[in-house]
């Protein structure tokens, strides 16, 4: 049987390179030959034990590669054709998906519905961070890349900027509006350029990193603070002339920033939050208005499928966004461990690693 190099869960503190079966390839399943992955603060939730998944599973979710073999039921594609997946495989007939919430498509994993939804690559089914991968409900899911786009140009499409852009799109942003994200990690720079590109005039940024700092201005940030020399609430508010601001996006998942973004909404705003908290959360009573500010407090998980990953494709075609530039270091998949250890701990202004088998 054929093998392949897959960078395994362990136990937490542990994913490894080891040698695994090529997946066999089923009737509506498409086998990718992954030309270049990389790894998400997801995956190092998973390193830390944070989230469960089970041992010997292939971490990752984020693939670019080429098709190397289809099943016998999938029309429409070729072999040797470039292509993505979306970190959320949805299979386009549940009862989600048929409601219009793909993202929640929890249906056909070995665990059943999860409040992941339909996340199952590197989660419920092994992941991209290998030499192959095999892509369920592949007419649902595979999206041919455009001539003359680079892995790294559509690297950030399957996850991050479609996640980030959720975070906008779901918080109704309209032209003219003022927004705030909290924290300009790859998700909150992503969510910073999807606002911009929704027609917000002012966007403010925060964080702590001159490097990311400067990096939201290059995303479209109008303004960035840095909360370790300003108090964030007190210097939006001052921003935006005590007013505050329409929408606020919570991009880290802490009871720190989910309070801040609370803290700096205008009457009737809208808190979008895009973090993965990890503990409870509490909604302190003054901001909240004790439930009468005609708040809307809402969340997004990564929206998949191949609709969704060639509307954004075709942003980053158009030139409206260039998000290659967040990919910092490059690692090959021989060099994995050490691509999680520089990722994990932060280090060395890392925002994206690129992984190349």
């Amino acid at each position: 049987m054929p093998k392949m190099k897959a960078a395994v869960f362990v136990e937490p503190g542990r994913i490894v390179l080891e040698d695994k079966p090529v997946p066999d390839v089923g009737p509506l399943d498409a086998l990718i030959r992954v030309t270049t992955t990389t790894i998400c603060g997801t995956d190092v939730h998973i390193l830390k034990g944070e989230y469960p998944v089970a041992r010997g599973l292939t971490i990752g979710h984020e693939p670019v590669g080429v098709i190397e073999k289809l099943g016998s039921a999938v029309k429409g594609y070729r072999e040797g054709q470039r292509v993505i997946a979306g970190a959320i495989t949805p299979s386009g007939w549940s009862n989600a998906c048929l409601c219009g919430q793909c993202s929640q498509d929890g249906a056909g994993t070995a665990h059943g519905w999860k409040a992941i939804g339909g996340w199952r690559f590197g989660n419920t089914i092994d992941g991209a961070q290998a030499e192959y991968l095999l892509v369920p409900d592949a007419m649902a899911n595979l999206a041919p890349v455009p001539d003359g786009l680079s892995d790294e140009q559509v690297l950030m499409c399957p996850d991050i900027m479609s996640t980030g852009f959720a975070g906008a799109e779901s918080a109704g942003i309209c032209i003219g509006d003022t927004v705030a994200v909290f924290a300009q990690g790859p998700i909150g720079l992503c969510a910073t350029a999807g606002a911009k590109l929704s027609g917000a005039s002012t966007v403010i940024g925060v964080d702590r990193l001159p490097e990311r700092l400067e990096m939201a201005r290059r995303m479209g940030a109008d303004h960035v603070v840095d909360f370790s020399k300003v108090d964030p609430v007190d210097e939006i508010l001052k921003i935006t002339g005590g007013r505050g601001v329409d929408v606020a996006i919570e991009a880290l998942g802490t009871q720190a920033t989910f309070e801040a973004s609370l803290r700096v909404l205008r009457p009737g705003g809208t808190l979008s939050s895009l973090g993965v908290y990890s503990t409870d959360l509490t909604i302190p009573l003054g901001p909240f208005a004790a439930g009468l500010g005609d708040h809307r407090i809402i969340t997004s998980l990564c929206p998949g499928g191949k609709e969704r990953m060639r509307r954004l494709m075709s942003v980053v075609e158009a030139g409206r966004v260039d998000l290659g530039s967040m990919v910092t270091h490059r690692f090959k998949l021989d060099d994995i461990e050490a691509a999680y250890e520089l990722f994990s701990h932060q280090r060395d202004g890392v925002l994206k690693v690129a992984i190349t088998p």
